[in-house]
């Protein structure tokens, strides 16, 4: 078998991911076909590049050589599909790469207003994008990092703290008992399923957590969001969803009591000027979805006590990680 560029994208998909199932779903192929092309390359290159185990897959010496020298290939392969795709039409894409996030049309629609050319990669993964950035492959990344679940922020990039803070909230049938309240106990959810995204980095720990320390044990389901919103508006599931989720006339979202699930927003690029050039569009964009969430908004009003609104607190280690304004 010939080495392939394919290939090699794979293999970084698999670091990064630390997952054969998570990597074969970033990859849109099955994880069979996934773990048989593995086994190949593996017997091309003549070792094992990734250990195996139930908590996952993480590179032998071997698989971290071959990384060392896959990731700078990929980059400048992209780039060069990237800059020469712009050579012809004239122009140079912004490449934009974003967990979810209900601001994001707001965001590019702001840097296409101030003439530049968005082009947006969607991920679940925050670790991959901040890879993808260091890679080359993107420009800037607008991610979410769950609380107590720190991303591996790579020394090269720089970054602006949107929020500090972001409490989650809970997305549930708009008559469930529960939804006649501003903000729901956990106690209150112990007897219904829940649909978590595995796929998230961190979230999965973390609402495990969170069921934890209110000493309740739901039935779990694993499935993605877009699923979990629909058997929400139906009544078979609730999720845990973000602060500026717009709801279906079928669903409620309602604070958690004591914001126990949380994450932080942050914007990176590789240098200071590239950050410069997005993170006003983007804290505008934010700031108009926040407005029209009015508990969130609400809470992000508080005083002291509603735990670090925009910008109070920069990102940790270093002068180069300045905070950002606050909510207009």
């Amino acid at each position: 078998m010939e080495l392939e560029v394919r290939h090699l994208r794979a293999l970084c998909a698999i670091a990064d991911t630390g997952s054969l199932h998570r990597a074969a779903r970033h990859l849109g192929v099955a994880q069979p076909s996934l773990s048989t092309q593995l086994r190949r390359i593996e017997q091309e290159l003549g070792g094992p590049l990734f250990v195996r185990a139930h908590t996952g897959c993480r590179p032998t010496p071997l698989g971290r050589l071959v990384l060392s020298r896959a990731r700078p290939l990929l980059a400048e392969m992209h780039l060069l599909v990237v800059e020469t795709r712009a050579a012809a039409a004239g122009g140079t894409d912004l490449r934009v790469g974003s967990t979810a996030s209900k601001a994001l049309a707001g965001w590019l629609r702001r840097l296409r207003a101030h003439g530049q050319n968005p082009t947006l990669h969607m991920n679940v993964s925050a670790n991959a994008l901040l890879r993808m950035v260091v890679d080359g492959q993107l420009d800037v990344a607008f991610v979410h990092e769950v609380e107590g679940c720190p991303l591996r922020i790579p020394a090269e990039l720089r970054l602006r703290v949107l929020v500090e803070r972001e409490p989650q909230c809970v997305s549930l049938p708009v008559d469930h008992p529960a939804a006649g309240k501003p903000e729901v106990d956990l106690s209150d959810l112990a007897g219904d399923r829940w649909m978590i995204d595995p796929t998230v980095d961190g979230e999965w720990d973390a609402v495990q957590r969170m069921f934890r320390a209110a000493d309740v044990s739901p039935h779990v389901l694993h499935g993605d969001y877009h699923t979990a919103d629909a058997l929400v508006a139906t009544g078979e599931v609730v999720t845990v969803c973000q602060p500026t989720r717009t709801p279906h006339p079928d669903m409620a979202v309602r604070r958690l009591k004591g914001d126990p699930l949380a994450v932080r927003l942050l914007v990176a690029a590789r240098t200071e000027t590239a950050l410069a050039g997005v993170y006003p569009a983007l804290e505008e964009a934010y700031g108009e979805v926040a407005r029209q969430a009015p508990a969130y908004r609400e809470w992000l009003e508080r005083g002291p006590q509603g735990a670090a609104r925009l910008g109070e607190r920069p990102a940790p280690d270093g002068p180069h990680r300045p905070p950002s304004p606050a909510l207009p």
